[in-house]
């Protein structure tokens, strides 16, 4: 890419930079995440131009997220595994409840063709969702903003009202070691490798699963010791924060006004449906109600997965459940939309 085309991206790292340092200032819950997307968010509805960086950088920024993510892996993660059908099971019934309930409403409030209500109801997996948008001659926008709201909302509310909670674990007093530079430039080049392989496999998320699958290994075995270099993972959380803010670049505000109703329909349902299934999880295996809540919450699969590491949540749990939801959505998506235009036929 050319020096022009880096400048808005580079731009927008800035201002997610200075949004991380005022949460950060303000002692705000998840900083390095909240506070870029909130700054990016309010410079592209003030009219400022804010853009991703280019899919090379973005896959290097989720394979920095993925190995740290995996670093928490102990052997005690394993035990509890046995516990997991069971909140797997949950997490699917949830999401049949919010795709079956949600686009009613859209229809009949809101006034959206099937489709298009559908495609907003979706509780995930946002750029297949967009793509078939595309491809199903859905309203885009509508269903864009719709989606973005809900991703902006979760990341900005999760840490808030885990915080209020009361209920996150204790963190350790002592600072853990980094990982040495050369088994972090080993697992950085195997999780590129893997990364790539998924991508061709057309996993979603690839890169971030592609890290988390190698550190987990290293981590695991005993191959790696030592956790990310504390300014990598802050680096990468703020791109990500930038990356939800920059969602919201080029929308007006009467776009947006039209828009935030059903948006915030669609993230207060799919957000309460999810509490319930993960208060029936919680009751069945007596696992954490809170790691149940973020790995149920139908946020994007980084942002929760970063989420859960910045909370001191289980990591590895709360990202296998957004990956299964992942997988479910891709499965689920296609049929349910092809029954809407049937419907609509």
């Amino acid at each position: 890419m050319t020096a022009e085309a880096w400048r808005i991206p580079l731009l927008t790292f800035g201002i997610a930079a200075v949004g991380a340092a005022l949460t950060y200032a303000l002692s705000f819950p998840a900083p390095f995440l909240t506070g870029p997307a909130i700054a990016v968010t309010l410079a592209g509805l003030a009219g400022i131009r804010t853009a991703a960086p280019p899919q090379s950088a973005r896959d290097v920024v989720f394979i920095i997220l993925g190995l740290t993510i995996g670093q928490g892996v102990t052997p005690d993660v394993f035990d509890a595994m046995q516990a997991w059908p069971v909140t797997l099971a949950a997490l699917a019934a949830s999401l049949l409840a919010i795709i079956w309930l949600t686009p009613a409403l859209l229809v009949r409030f809101w006034g959206m063709d099937g489709t298009t209500a559908f495609l907003c109801s979706s509780p995930g997996h946002l750029s297949y969702v967009l793509g078939l948008s595309e491809g199903a001659k859905a309203d885009l926008k509508m269903v864009s903003i719709v989606q973005s709201i809900r991703v902006l909302a979760l990341t900005l509310l999760a840490p808030v009202v885990v915080s209020l909670s009361g209920e996150i674990p204790d963190q350790p007093p002592d600072i853990p070691p980094e990982t040495a530079a050369v088994p972090l430039l080993a697992m950085i080049i195997a999780a590129a490798l893997a990364g790539y392989v998924l991508a061709r496999l057309r996993l979603p998320a690839a890169y971030l699963i592609g890290g988390m699958l190698v550190s987990v290994i290293g981590h695991a075995t005993g191959l790696v010791s030592g956790v990310m270099h504390y300014w990598l993972a802050a680096a990468a959380f703020v791109s990500l924060g930038g990356l939800i803010g920059s969602r919201f670049s080029g929308v007006t505000w009467p776009q947006l006004r039209r828009s935030l109703g059903a948006g915030v329909l669609v993230t207060v349902l799919s957000v309460a449906l999810a509490a319930v299934f993960a208060v029936i999880a919680h009751w069945i295996t007596g696992m954490d109600l809170i790691a149940i809540l973020i790995a149920f919450a139908p946020g994007g699969l980084e942002t929760m997965a970063a989420m859960s590491v910045i909370l001191g949540i289980d990591p590895t749990f709360v990202a296998s459940h957004h990956v299964a939801r992942l997988l479910m959505l891709t499965a689920i998506v296609p049929i349910f939309v092809l029954r809407a235009r049937r419907d609509e036929d």
